[in-house]
């Protein structure tokens, strides 16, 4: 069974409201605190009107990490036509300190969320501080990190645009091209709400081709009749839904590292609650306090990003 934790983060991550205010007023980054994310999704129907009192409340009020980073690497932005996609797509490469590019590192491929684009896959900071990152005072083990545009669809096949495809045919070959994910180095994913979703069925889709994944506020349904109600365009059918569902897939993730994190005031936390039932023996579920919000997707960074830096080392 997974293992259930309140937290896995050091005792100095929290800090007060006032140091959190002054943080983002310094230009840390655009981390609003009622969630302006949040309030997209509530705009688009993929979450209910509760996550807006939830913010009023305070219910999704989650303390700022203190974070801090190394000098950071080089990265590299451009676009290139997918076929998958039918479309041309943007991707950021970042490298971590004293690595550039030609040089052979394990991989993250980090999923963006419902309504966000390869430069904002990532919240309150950018690709090249992810793998800059100092957790506990300490470097992450090298890692390169990928961004890349995959659309509203859920990262699963839809009509004309196949998004999962794009990142396991194309973007993944092309960054093993650059020496990034070969063998020995692994392959780890890792997203936010819909990408949080598409890490975990990329994983169970393509066994063999991950060895780490970090979920958070994953946006998980636990039938097709939810998802269509809340989300018609998330999944093109019933069977798209079925072949796509986490949980029911979920033996696929043997032998994979996993991470899962999500607030208990999420919207989608009754479907990662059932997720994490299922988990395999000695996967990590944080389930503590926190919304479908910035703050919480913030939160849970570090740590996940520490988690895949110890299972692709």
């Amino acid at each position: 069974m997974p293992v259930d934790a309140s937290d896995d983060r050091p005792a100095s991550m929290a800090i007060s409201r006032r140091r959190l205010l002054y943080w983002i007023a310094g230009g840390f980054g655009a981390v609003a605190v009622g969630s302006v994310a949040g309030l997209e999704l509530v705009n688009h129907g993929v979450l209910p009107g509760k996550q807006l009192l939830d913010q009023l409340d305070g219910a999704c009020s989650v303390p700022a990490p203190t974070v801090s980073f190394a000098p950071v690497g080089p990265s590299e932005s451009s676009r290139f036509h997918s076929a998958a996609r039918r479309r041309s797509v943007g991707y950021t490469i970042a490298y971590p300190p004293g690595h550039e590019s030609g040089d052979e590192l394990a991989l993250v491929v980090m999923l963006h969320g419902f309504g966000d684009d390869h430069t904002t896959a990532l919240k309150g900071m950018t690709p090249a501080q992810a793998v800059a990152l100092r957790w506990n005072g300490q470097p992450l083990t090298p890692m390169a990190l990928v961004t890349v545009d995959g659309g509203d669809g859920y990262w699963n096949p839809h009509r004309d645009d196949d998004p999962m495809a794009m990142v396991v045919d194309e973007l993944i070959p092309f960054c093993q091209r650059k020496g990034l994910g070969v063998a020995p180095h692994r392959i780890g994913m890792m997203g936010i709400s819909m990408g949080g979703y598409g890490a975990l069925a990329i994983a169970e889709s393509n066994p063999g081709l991950v060895a780490a994944v970090a979920a958070i506020s994953p946006a998980i349904w636990t039938s097709y009749a939810q998802a269509h109600d809340a989300n018609a365009g998330a999944f093109a059918s019933r069977s798209a839904f079925s072949a796509g569902d986490v949980i029911a897939h979920v033996d696929s993730l043997q032998g994979v590292a996993v991470r899962v994190a999500s607030g208990v005031d999420d919207p989608f936390h009754p479907g990662v609650e059932a997720l994490v039932k299922v988990l395999p023996e000695g996967s990590v579920s944080i389930l503590s306090a926190g919304c479908h919000t910035d703050p919480f997707f913030l939160d849970q960074e570090p740590p996940s990003l520490a988690f895949l830096s110890h299972h692709l080392a």
